[in-house]
């Protein structure tokens, strides 16, 4: 058993820095009106000393907690298998961390889900949240709401209540399948198909009006929605398959889908890129460069998604206005932010 020392406190610094213990409080909780030569007493003697402010006793200072709530609306099982969300809350984590603030991770498995997590952001432990992975029916944007929570989302809200005052981060879904679905066009591609994403998500939505805006006549059975995994892909591409054994070309709505469809081309014999050229979207690098053949996709920068999302809550929030960018909306107040995308070309296409 060992001793430890004992925890430095508030008045010990200002006994080492001359000064009253309010000053102390001020300066380490970021307070205005002390003179520039008592602050850096101040910062000195926490220093020497090793002083660690009390976060409950700063939170009821300042009102903050330097917390920020990342909701992703999906199961678990889902959260940690696919790529995607590692590579947003890198991101997210990456800015936060910057600025000194927590991440604190809420998953929604379902109904009894979206509850807990309304209490909990109701109950006033963090200063903001940081939401994607919506769905249309779901109820947690009302529940946030009902929070009085800033938030900041991920993708292209799918409201229609005229909700003012959204910030969100989004790619262009629309466009980088238009690009996509233009290239399979060029390389001679007739019969192309598409194997959707979850069509109550707005990425989906999108990616599916981008293939429409270029396939204006398509075929209704090259079709086929799925649900952004390899095994949904899988399905959807044994029963294009077998509904139109002649196609030529799939756009995939993401890298892992189109990991799936590949699968099952490689096992019905069909050679990519000769005889079915095959696209993704993302441009998840261990999924698109260990595909095989290498998958050409539509990247998006997944990573700046998050990252622009934490930035632009803290600038909500009035931590992260010495940020810079080009995220600032009229009279300062953020902005929504679409980032471009782009065509990566390797051997399925």
């Amino acid at each position: 058993m060992t001793d430890t020392a004992p925890r430095p406190t508030l008045e010990a610094v200002a006994a080492l820095a001359g000064v009253s213990r309010a000053t102390v409080s001020r300066v380490v909780n970021g307070g205005d009106g002390v003179r520039e030569a008592l602050v850096a007493r101040v910062r000195r003697a926490v220093e020497e000393l090793g002083y660690v402010p009390n976060q409950a006793a700063r939170s009821l200072v300042t009102r903050r907690h330097d917390a920020v709530a990342v909701v992703i609306a999906e199961p678990e099982t889902r959260v940690f298998a696919d790529p995607f969300f590692a590579l947003q809350l890198r991101g997210i984590s990456k800015e936060l961390a910057a600025h000194d603030n927590q991440l604190v991770l809420l998953l929604t498995e379902g109904r009894d889900d979206h509850a807990r997590v309304g209490r909990y952001l109701a109950g006033g432990h963090v200063d903001g949240a940081l939401v994607f992975s919506l769905h249309l029916d779901d109820p947690l944007p009302g529940l946030i709401q009902h929070a009085g929570v800033p938030t900041v989302f991920g993708g292209r809200p799918g409201w229609s209540d005229g909700r003012s005052g959204v910030v969100y981060v989004d790619s262009d879904n629309r466009g980088g399948a238009r690009e996509a679905v233009r290239h399979l066009a060029g390389l001679g591609r007739t019969r192309i198909a598409h194997i959707t994403g979850p069509l109550d998500q707005t990425s989906a939505a999108d990616r599916l009006d981008g293939f429409r805006d270029v396939m204006v006549d398509a075929d209704p059975r090259l079709i086929v929605e799925s649900d952004f995994t390899p095994a949904g892909g899988e399905r959807a591409m044994r029963e294009l398959l077998d509904r139109r054994p002649d196609l030529d070309a799939v756009f995939a709505a993401n890298d892992l889908t189109a990991a799936g469809a590949l699968r099952v081309l490689r096992e019905r014999g069909r050679r990519v890129p000769e005889d079915v050229a095959v696209i993704g979207f993302d441009d998840m690098l261990p999924v698109a460069e260990q595909a095989d053949p290498p998958l050409t996709t539509v990247r998006q920068d997944i990573e700046e998604m998050g990252r622009l999302m934490a930035r632009l809550l803290l600038r909500r929030l009035g931590a992260g206005a010495h940020a810079g960018g080009g995220e600032q909306g009229v009279g300062g107040a953020p902005s929504s932010v679409v980032l471009p995308t782009t065509l990566v070309r390797r051997a399925s296409a």
